[in-house]
């Protein structure tokens, strides 16, 4: 789980409760509990979302949230996938690419492992190269989607809380002879542009920032994987394969990564 969105949201949530309480005490909520306008906003964007992309897309939508919501542990990653290409460069350099197939079979990650299986296979790093920044390019395109999504909702929810204020404003305007519903109509308005507004700019568009940066990581990583995964087929020593990947790295990471002198001195 992914703390700091669940803090920024809940925290956020807390000032508002608590600002409530100190200004009107519970009879605080009673406006705010306005499903009419909840109906309004939260389904008025939901329908916009189907208008413009594709019931699949509007239906993987959970997926994606998942990825805003949980860390993928990409950051990390990276120094273990620059050790195991350390590790594989030292057997590879003794024994052939051909042992490396034991190794190769033990990888959980699939992108890594598609591209060390051509190597072993006998490709050239012209094949390998194209193979893998095609795969990348479709990776990045559904990423992309994700991003759009959230920033379409983000876009929709503030206006479709401008719809429920004019919406509240008619319909309060309409029974203006009835003093009675005054007060019910207002809030209306007022409670439809509180929702559209506190979920586009504290929740979708935040959302898609968050998307954003994980892609970053993702694809940060996969481009760690492509260059090793190319040094390796060169046959170059493990340390000149580490000294290229922690390049990738921020320089308080790349401390952390002794593999090399370890795996030359092992040899």
């Amino acid at each position: 789980m992914d703390i700091a969105t669940i803090l920024g949201i809940t925290v956020f949530a807390g000032l508002t409760v608590v600002s409530i309480l100190i200004a009107e005490g519970i009879a605080g909520f009673k406006p705010f509990l306005n499903i009419e306008a909840l109906f309004v906003v939260m389904g008025g964007t939901f329908c916009a979302l189907l208008v413009n992309y594709t019931l699949s897309q509007v239906l993987g939508l959970g997926k994606v949230l998942k990825k805003a919501l949980f860390n993928s542990g990409d950051e990390e990653q990276s120094g273990e996938i620059i050790t195991v290409f350390v590790q594989l460069a030292s057997k590879a350099k003794k024994e052939g690419f051909l042992a490396l197939e034991t190794d190769v079979k033990r990888i959980a990650n699939d992108f890594l492992k598609r591209g060390l299986q051509l190597v072993i296979d006998g490709a050239d790093q012209d094949f390998i190269r194209n193979m893998l920044d095609t795969e990348l390019g479709f990776i990045r395109e559904r990423h992309k989607v994700g991003q759009e999504i959230f920033n379409a909702l983000g876009t929709y929810s503030p206006a479709f809380g401008i719809i429920g204020t004019v919406l509240g404003m008619i319909l309060m305007l309409n029974s203006i002879s009835d003093v009675e519903e005054v007060p019910r109509r207002m809030a209306l308005a007022l409670a439809a542009a509180f929702y559209g507004l506190g979920s586009g700019y504290l929740i979708f568009l935040p959302m898609a920032g968050k998307l954003r940066r994980r892609s970053e990581e993702e694809l940060l990583l996969k481009e760690i994987i492509i260059r090793g995964v190319l040094l390796l087929q060169s046959g170059v020593a493990p340390s000149v394969i580490e000294a290229n990947l922690k390049a990738y790295l921020e320089p308080a990471k790349r401390m952390m990564i002794r593999t090399a002198s370890h795996a030359e001195k092992a040899s």
